[in-house]
């Protein structure tokens, strides 16, 4: 307790620090102001009353969807597209750098290249939303609060005219693809002037402002049980906690494999002996170097048989798409936990690129110690990215379906999407990245001060700290 005291007393003295962390809560804030302003023509209290009334399977479709907006997308707000048309046009422009000569050269153009891939990823997320955007208004019209439900008068627009659903159309696809820009444009501010990655942070925020609603409910559920609900209450929150740490250990886990630099020939007096100056380095290979990319692939897939099944009218797909419609079921998850291995291998796969970290150890005068560069230095390099992949995405996939495994042992479904699956490995990943970014600017504004300790110490010389 004291040390935490300690480190936010470190922090607030460190102005520039103090100011940058400001600055992120007030964009954060912003953003989330957002989230409740509904779209023009919307009627927010007809919209809850709705919520209220819907069957369950639409209402954890609602929450899958939303689970990246903090729940702007099940309150129809201006911002319910989110950050998600960027996230995909990154993805899809990631994946294109791999087929397209063009964008690899650009790739390796440094800086500037990396300035003309992000303004056509931009460009891209326009395409994305204008598609999306009707796509939502679609889905928010006919499936989730169709037109002809009217006992909470949702729709404010007379929608039954011609005008008026016209209306309502333009004016919703122009602020959704409106709201998902000024998104991005809040994310890069915070990359700017804050601390940390401004998208991460704005998807975390949307994460976290369900668990307090989350937290209450399950918390109201267990004590209505009695003296044993108290019980289960606590053994829910330890094993809550040993999942934390468990993500923590599979996300930071490396495998190091060593690699020595011939640097430079050292003379040894008089003698016409030389030697050679090895540096020894290593390559650090990430056990889930995919991060939460599979599990977010595989959502995307495993949501067509849950959009698209009202529009199919063959018997026989509907029934196929019927056994994927309880996300809590056997076949949705298991078939949901073989997706996310073979992304896992797959992204590692087009992310890794075992060939150039190859060519860039012998251009660089560096081997792997018993291992021949070039064409061995991959290959190695490759079996042992292989082999710890297949652990890591056994494990990414365990994670992804343990908010159906806790639900099915009596957890509340709102608390059930924090222990596992995208939601804590975001909000994980992100808390680790700030606090790894928060020790980096406390060391630097007191290095001197680190430093005069040292050398006071060893009766040398001292510093003042830069003010």
């Amino acid at each position: 307790m004291n040390n935490f005291l300690m480190t936010f007393h470190n922090i607030w003295n460190a102005k520039e620090l103090r100011k940058k962390i400001i600055i992120t809560l007030n964009f954060l804030l912003i953003y989330r102001f957002g989230a409740y302003i509904p779209l023009p023509g919307i009627n927010p209290l007809g919209i809850l009353d709705f919520m209220e009334n819907i069957n369950s399977g639409s209402r954890g479709l609602m929450q899958i969807l939303s689970s990246f907006t903090g729940g702007a997308f099940n309150r129809a707000s201006i911002l319910a597209l989110g950050i998600m048309p960027y996230i995909s046009a990154s993805i899809i422009i990631q994946l294109m750098c791999i087929i397209i000569p063009y964008l690899q050269r650009l790739q390796r153009d440094g800086e500037n290249g990396k300035r003309q891939i992000n303004f056509i990823t931009r460009w891209l997320t326009l395409g994305i939303c204008l598609i999306q955007a009707p796509l939502y208004l679609i889905s928010l019209t006919q499936q989730f609060i169709p037109f002809s439900y009217s006992s909470s008068n949702t729709y404010l627009l007379d929608i039954n005219t011609f005008y008026g659903r016209t209306l309502f159309w333009i004016i919703g696809i122009v602020i959704l693809t409106s709201g998902t820009l000024f998104t991005i444009w809040l994310g890069d501010k915070i990359t700017d002037e804050g601390i940390g990655n401004g998208i991460s942070l704005i998807i975390m925020s949307g994460i976290i402002a369900r668990f307090p609603d989350a937290v209450f409910k399950e918390i109201f559920n267990k004590l209505k049980i009695g003296n044993g609900g108290l019980i289960f209450l606590l053994l829910e929150f330890f094993l809550w906690l040993l999942v934390i740490l468990f993500s923590i250990v599979i996300i930071q886990a490396i495998r190091k494999i060593p690699v020595q630099y011939v640097s430079h020939y050292k003379s040894l007096g008089y003698s016409s002996e030389f030697i050679q100056n090895k540096k020894h380095q290593y390559i650090p290979l990430k056990m889930t170097a995919a991060g939460v990319m599979p599990i977010i692939f595989s959502q995307a897939i495993m949501l067509f048989p849950l959009t698209f099944s009202d529009y199919v009218h063959n018997e026989k797909v509907k029934n196929f798409f019927h056994l994927f419609q309880d996300v809590y079921g056997l076949w949705y998850n298991l078939t949901f936990s073989i997706l996310v291995i073979i992304f896992t291998f797959f992204y590692t796969a087009i992310t890794i690129p075992v060939n150039q970290i190859a060519d860039d150890l012998k251009r660089n005068g560096g081997h792997i110690p018993r291992i021949r560069p070039g064409k061995e230095t991959a290959e190695y390099i490759d079996s042992i990215l292989s082999k710890i992949t297949l652990p890591g995405s056994i494990l990414l996939a365990i994670i992804a379906i343990l908010p159906s495994i806790v639900f099915r042992l009596g957890i509340t479904q709102n608390f059930s999407l924090f222990y596992g699956g995208t939601s804590l490995l975001i909000i994980v990943g992100v808390i680790l990245d700030i606090i790894q970014q928060v020790d980096i600017y406390l060391l630097n504004y007191y290095y001197d001060d680190l430093m005069m300790m040292k050398t006071h110490s060893s009766g040398r010389y001292t510093f003042s700290r830069k003010k």
